[in-house]
């Protein structure tokens, strides 16, 4: 199996050093950068999820529709929906897709934005009404005969689905957090589960409590291990440092950043998640040990954000960029989530320059 790479689009333009401008829900700039991700060869785009952020199931059918082969990976938190009904919505966005599709289960790592929503549940509760949720969901999905199911959030009855995905068994699932909550019910669900982009060592660490969760579950395949960077790649790897300096001074000048995929400001979502969310305190963590870890790791673009987010950036030429993603794929990463700072601008730079050096590096090709 080769690496598969995952984007990210928002339906304006935005970023931590674009504040956001235009229309919320632009569809014109959506469908340029849908067809810029799929014209540069990325597998999926990840479509993100916020209190304030347009639907996303909503979003994926209308990029599904004007692209040809792009999957779309979309951002799912699960207590808002009845886990039937979703699946449902999945299933049947999956056929009009032809099997595009991929849920990110994400529980919540904001107090704050979950509230926004009515949800009041602690983040102990939440894994637990995930771990719930994602039992119906596939059960939903696959299960060929009616079934009853009564748990402490979800007690549902008789639940017989004809909206089934195209693909089988049924519609990946990708998760993320850093928690041991996370890493034990991730663990258990997750066909990919996804991390931020950390130094080698710290990485393997969570690869392997990722992989003793999956264990402790009775599972006999491991999870896929996705991690997310924001490269800042030059011709050379002295212009990467100058455009990745240059980057840094316009994050500090927006405050941690003018707008964010998800319609608020990085500036105040750092505020609201770095104080909750164990993914951005591993982020802030890494930066006060280090601006430089590896071969091209460098946190100054998270610590100044706030980690509100991946934030953490690869820098240097293609050359060492792609060779930096290498030394993940050595400890078992077999997927990555790039975006960069100049979101649209950077999707065809990365695809011309940056995967197919991976590609062409991976065993058998």
């Amino acid at each position: 199996m080769g690496v598969e790479f995952i984007g990210q689009v928002s339906t304006r333009h935005s970023s931590e050093i674009h504040p956001a401008s235009g229309p919320a829900i632009d569809p014109a700039f959506l469908r340029r950068f849908v067809t810029a991700h799929e014209d540069a060869g990325f597998d999926k785009v990840l479509i993100g999820h916020s209190a304030s952020s347009p639907d996303g199931l909503q979003v994926a059918g209308y990029a599904a529709a004007h692209t040809e082969r792009l999957g779309f990976l979309i951002a799912h938190r699960p207590g808002f929906t009845a886990p039937t009904l979703a699946a449902r919505a999945f299933a049947t966005l999956d056929v009009f897709s032809g099997g595009r599709v991929a849920v990110h289960t994400i529980s919540g790592g904001s107090d704050a934005d979950q509230a926004r929503d009515g949800d009041h549940l602690d983040k102990a509760g939440r894994y637990r009404r995930t771990d719930e949720y994602l039992d119906v969901m596939k059960r939903t999905w696959t299960s060929d005969e009616p079934f009853d199911h009564h748990g402490e959030f979800y007690d549902v009855a008789d639940v017989h689905s004809v909206a089934r995905p195209v693909q089988q068994p049924r519609i990946p699932i990708y998760f993320g957090g850093s928690s041991q909550d996370a890493y034990r019910v991730g663990g258990k669900h997750a066909d990919v589960f996804a991390l931020w982009g950390e130094p080698l060592a710290e990485t393997a660490e969570q690869i392997a409590a990722v992989h003793d969760a999956a264990l402790a579950a009775g599972r006999t395949t491991l999870p896929r291990i996705s991690v997310s960077f924001r490269p800042i790649v030059g011709a050379t790897d002295d212009e990467a440092w100058e455009r990745a300096h240059d980057v840094l001074d316009r994050i500090v000048a927006a405050g941690g950043g003018g707008g964010s995929f998800t319609g608020r400001t990085s500036h105040r979502q750092g505020h609201e998640t770095t104080r909750t969310n164990v993914g951005s305190q591993r982020l802030m963590a890494a930066a006060e040990r280090g601006e430089l870890h590896d071969r091209a790791l460098w946190t100054p673009t998270a610590a100044a954000s706030g980690a509100a987010g991946n934030s953490t950036a690869l820098v240097g030429s293609p050359e060492t960029v792609a060779a930096a993603l290498l030394d993940y794929v050595d400890i078992g990463v077999t997927t990555f989530l790039l975006r960069g700072y100049d979101p649209l601008d950077d999707v065809a730079a990365l695809g011309r320059d940056v995967l197919p050096l991976v590609r062409a590096a991976l065993p058998g090709a």
